[in-house]
């Protein structure tokens, strides 16, 4: 297993992105795979005279064919936390992936972290502010808890359960009703699993400056990942300008140019 951990700080929380794994010699397979699209080579053969320049040659002529498909047999499966329940909102919109995220159904957190946005946490008062009302919602949310699972606890004992299966059931419903006081700052963990292909369309969208700003800079070290064991495959991904206009028309940011310049250096 190879293994790559970026941290970067944000708030309150550090953002931590690790490469879990990865389809192994996966440029060398996207290249097999196009090999047998345009030649008449059989399935025994497609991955003879197959070399590091021949492989950087079909990847770069499904590039310019716009013939993604064969990208899609390789996979990355990524380990993510110090992230908001804001960002796996988005996150999860990418359908076509795999995802476990932690769980505050069956996970009692006796007390949450939490993701403070950089322009409240740049100002001292707005920050002290909002860590009040994290604090205040770690509390509501043990009194919650507590004042359920005295309920559940006695209703259970009245019906003949076991005492610690009674403590048992108690703690999972307790906490799976008071979680809802839990603010979208709330820190999560997720792993997700995307194809080489979907993560380029993730790319396009996520890194771009119009992208919120949390998943932007969760998809930007996620590139910085992914270009460190496949640099052929990945070296003009990024937000859709880099390799056209921009898409976004009016709502274009105006920094193409400085966008270029900065993903030139990922």
């Amino acid at each position: 297993m190879e293994e790559d951990l970026v941290t970067n700080e944000k708030g309150g929380k550090v953002l931590k992105v690790e490469l879990m794994r990865y389809t192994p010699d996966g440029e060398r397979l996207i290249a097999s795979a196009a090999k047998l699209c345009y030649s008449p080579v059989g399935i025994s053969d497609i991955e003879q005279n197959l070399d590091d320049k021949t492989t950087e040659n079909f990847l770069e002529m499904l590039v310019d064919l716009g013939h993604e498909s064969p990208i899609e047999h390789i996979n990355f499966t990524f380990g993510v936390e110090g992230v908001s329940r804001t960002l796996t909102h988005q996150l999860v919109r990418h359908r076509i992936a795999s995802y476990s995220q932690q769980s505050q159904r069956y996970v009692r957190l006796d007390q949450f972290e939490y993701i403070i946005p950089p322009s409240i946490a740049k100002d001292e008062e707005a920050k002290q502010l909002f860590i009040e009302a994290m604090e205040k919602d770690q509390e509501y949310y043990n009194r919650l808890t507590d004042m359920l699972f005295n309920k559940y606890y006695y209703d259970f004992i009245d019906r003949g359960v076991g005492e610690k299966e009674a403590r048992q059931k108690s703690e999972k419903q307790a906490i799976e009703d008071a979680r809802y006081v839990f603010p979208n700052a709330c820190e999560t963990k997720i792993v997700f699993t995307m194809n080489a292909r979907s993560l380029l369309n993730f790319f396009r969208l996520r890194t771009c400056n119009r992208a919120q700003w949390e998943i932007r800079d969760m998809a930007i070290e996620m590139l910085r990942l992914v270009k460190g064991v496949y640099p052929n495959l990945f070296k003009n991904a990024g937000p859709a300008c880099l390799n056209g206009p921009c898409p976004e028309g009016n709502m274009t940011c105006g920094k193409i140019l400085e966008v270029r310049e900065k993903f030139n250096d990922i």
